[in-house]
């Protein structure tokens, strides 16, 4: 079935929204597990934010939120949080398939919305999120931290100052030779929507496609292979002993996407495979320079001479520092109308293209359009 088609060409909602005037921006958190810990970190760091409610269906996390933080107001149903509670704004931490439901009744009660990354299971998901959130003049954005990292900034305003001309081609590799998280549901295809292309490679394409300048993707070739995350293993690694009798997702996915403007980009997303070391990164050529994002490098020409600048200082980009800067980024948007760094449109590209690298596999690496 064709997705309903929404412009991915903006990436700022209505930036002209009256700010808000309240004196704390009130925030509920809809998932109180694992990743919740670093959002509410970032969250309590905030003098002008108040978390006002949580939301799980265990019991446990529900505990640790008002021991731990002191939340007092907790629920097993967000639909009645957000009646009884009204926050000017939710926080969705869910597994990836509770994603799009919280987010939508979240918006239509008049909430802004940041959720976790990716944005939601499949491309209409995100449609009806953007048109929801829209509709009720709130904000949507997407936990998309990468785009803060300093190498990225770094790599973005030599773009955006013209150093690489037209970008031909990005390679993206989010790669681990033996990282099958052995907690939450990472394996459950039901729940997440697929491995390690939307889990983690989600981050690199995001970040990649922010710096080439968020080009509208139309084709795309992929393909995907399970072959040890399915098994019981006896290789030491960091996280042993995964669930492999509930495995359902691949370990190695490779995807191959051409943009509106001619622009290539291949991506390479691993839980387990057979290679020397795991693997962060991007690469991109352009008609004038060309990157590494890791480290950080611009290579050009210069003075008759081939040249590869470094910086000399790029402050930190600690997993906490990213979250506090995406989550600050939507606090200001929601409470002063600035523009979201990775609104809603940015999310529902980068998910129209793992849709498309996981469509394609399942047509057995035929190339797919993209809408």
């Amino acid at each position: 079935m064709a997705e309903k088609s929404v412009s991915t060409d903006s990436l700022a909602m209505d930036d002209g929204m009256p700010a808000f005037k309240g004196k704390k921006f009130r925030v509920a958190i809809i998932g109180c597990g694992g990743i919740s810990q670093t959002h509410l970190t970032a969250l309590k760091s905030m003098e002008d934010v108040e978390i006002v409610a949580g939301v799980d269906i265990l019991p446990a996390r529900l505990k640790v939120m008002e021991e731990k933080w002191g939340v007092t107001r907790l629920y097993s149903d967000w639909k009645k949080m957000l009646k009884e509670v009204k926050p000017d704004g939710v926080d969705i931490c869910t597994p990836n398939g509770v994603h799009a439901a919280p987010a939508i009744d979240a918006a239509a009660a008049g909430c802004h919305v940041l959720v976790e990354k990716p944005m939601a299971m499949v491309p209409s998901e995100c449609v009806k999120m953007i048109e929801t959130a829209k509709k009720n003049n709130v904000k949507l954005t997407v936990g998309f931290q990468y785009r803060y990292h300093s190498n990225t900034q770094f790599i973005k305003k030599a773009v955006d100052a013209g150093q690489f001309g037209d970008i031909m081609f990005t390679r993206c590799q989010a790669l681990r030779r033996r990282g099958i998280p052995n907690w939450g549901v990472f394996g459950q295809k039901k729940l997440q929507g697929g491995g390690p292309m939307i889990d983690i490679g989600v981050h690199v394409i995001e970040m990649a496609h922010y710096v080439m300048g968020s080009p509208r993707p139309v084709a795309c070739t992929g393909n995907v292979w399970t072959h040890m995350g399915n098994k019981p293993s006896q290789v030491v690694s960091q996280w042993p002993n995964w669930d492999h009798k509930t495995y359902t997702v691949e370990d190695l996915a490779i995807g191959h996407v051409r943009f509106d403007n001619g622009a290539v980009l291949h991506i390479e997303a691993s839980f387990v495979n057979h290679i020397e070391k795991d693997v962060w990164n991007f690469q991109m050529m352009g008609t004038k320079g060309g990157c590494n994002w890791d480290p950080p490098q611009i290579s050009r020409d210069d003075a008759g001479h081939m040249i590869n600048t470094t910086p000399a200082f790029l402050p930190a980009s600690d997993f906490g520092s990213m979250f506090k800067t995406k989550i600050r980024n939507w606090v200001d948007g929601c409470t002063k109308g600035t523009p979201l760094t990775a609104p809603g449109e940015a999310g529902l590209a980068v998910q129209k293209i793992l849709d498309g690298v996981y469509r394609s596999s399942e047509a057995g690496g035929k190339e797919v359009t993209i809408k």
